[in-house]
């Protein structure tokens, strides 16, 4: 299953995409991430784990980094389930920041997902 989400908000383009391109980071936006192990920059190759409020790590490999266009995939993985997820963040032609996301995936884990996703999104795009 394919699904994407997009949030506005009054955060500017540039902090937004900082918060994606240091993994350390994510925590502060995304309520259900403990903490991130990997690199201190996002680049393509990059391999880590996230440590979620709950449940077990997830490992994770960047596919894709774009820092001109601020865009960014990557692929989790927690035993057999595995999603790709892609990331975009632009002005939307409004003042603030617009973030996508595309989230792929079994069908049952993507549904389950999308609420925390929705609320990440919120949170990263506030000033």
């Amino acid at each position: 299953m394919r699904l994407r989400l997009r949030a506005h908000g009054a955060a500017d383009v540039d902090t937004v995409w900082r918060r994606y391109a240091e993994p350390a980071l994510w925590s502060t936006w995304a309520p259900q991430i403990r903490s991130v192990e990997s690199e201190p920059e996002l680049r393509a190759g990059m391999r880590g784990r996230v440590r979620p409020v709950v449940g077990p790590s997830v490992r994770f490999l960047v596919t894709d980094v774009d820092d001109a266009a601020r865009t960014w995939c990557w692929r989790v993985q927690a035993g057999p389930v595995r999603m790709e997820l892609g990331h975009t963040v632009d002005s939307d032609g409004r003042p603030g920041a617009a973030t996508e996301l595309t989230v792929e995936g079994p069908a049952l884990v993507v549904l389950a997902y999308a609420p925390l996703a929705r609320r990440a999104l919120r949170n990263l795009v506030r000033p």
